[in-house]
């Protein structure tokens, strides 16, 4: 298995895959349906060995672990990945974190609403991290929305979340107390110069923001003022050099300030709004940013 093991990590290696060892561990462990752990030694059958080839084979092609196994750990979960949605980033833990911070001298939201929800990971994290929530989540793909569904079910919070396939200026009369949104922010020149694993595996349109990347910011300006509960708290994922941009459009429709958020990285990745409507302005902290 060593030996294996070791190969199969210098072909990964060669193909510019930085995460050859424990990508290839990973991919032993499921022809071997078992948790393979670093520097085991022992037999591998013929038949498994012929499955870890198949497996290795797409890998080497740039295909994403995640989607090879059809699974991804995210926060507390454990996620189906489809075709149809974005493979979760850690990076966008960062939300759940920052959420988590926004609610921690306050009541817990009551009600939560991810607008793009593609896999579920925000909504049903956020389930998981507010226990007397409920939760709707939205997106215009309905294979993204069966995955959610299919998700909410895997994690045993199908009672607290429902989803709708919907855009987001269909949505129907509902105010939340926490709303989440990774939109798409990648700008359109640069999409091509992605990670083979992106551009050839997540879906075009959960990424494509547009010329300047800030079109579903804008769409999310027009929309989540009528969706926020007083006082309530909006968190945006942001993309690299975003945040001034974002923050402009999101104060010039009500909103204040709360947070930043960097991510692992150091990348500024979670902008925390405020919505005020009690019409004395609310405090807006623009300069304020945690590690």
């Amino acid at each position: 298995m060593a030996d294996l093991l070791r190969d199969a990590a210098r072909r990964l290696r060669a193909c510019g895959i930085d995460s050859a060892r424990i990508d290839a561990r990973l991919l032993l462990g499921e022809a071997m349906e078992r948790e393979v752990w670093p520097h085991e030694s022992g037999p591998v059958t013929p038949a498994e060995r012929a499955r870890f080839e198949t497996l290795l084979a797409r890998r080497l092609g740039r295909e994403p672990v995640s989607r090879i196994l059809g699974r991804r750990a995210f926060w507390t979960l454990d996620l189906i990945v489809g075709p149809d949605t974005l493979d979760p980033r850690a990076d966008t833990e960062t939300l759940i974190e920052a959420a988590l911070a926004a609610f921690a001298d306050r009541e817990p939201p009551r009600r939560i609403i991810d607008l793009g929800t593609g896999t579920g990971c925000l909504l049903l994290a956020a389930l998981a991290a507010f226990p007397t929530a409920t939760g709707l989540g939205i997106d215009r793909s309905h294979s993204a929305i069966e995955t959610a569904q299919a998700n909410a079910v895997r994690n045993g919070l199908s009672g607290r979340a429902g989803f709708q396939t919907i855009g987001w200026d269909e949505l129907p009369q509902d105010q939340g107390d926490l709303i989440l949104s990774n939109p798409p922010y990648i700008d359109d020149s640069t999409l091509s110069a992605l990670a083979p694993e992106v551009v050839r595996f997540d879906p075009r349109d959960a990424l494509s923001g547009g010329a300047d990347g800030l079109d579903a910011y804008r769409g999310l300006a027009g929309v989540l003022p009528r969706l926020m509960a007083s006082q309530g708290i909006a968190i945006l994922e942001l993309g690299a050099g975003q945040r001034r941009d974002v923050e402009a459009l999101m104060v010039g429709v009500g909103f204040a300030i709360q947070e930043v958020r960097k991510d692992l990285g150091n990348i500024e990745r979670a902008l925390v709004l405020k919505w005020n409507d009690t019409g004395d302005g609310g405090l807006d902290l623009r300069h304020l940013c945690l590690e």
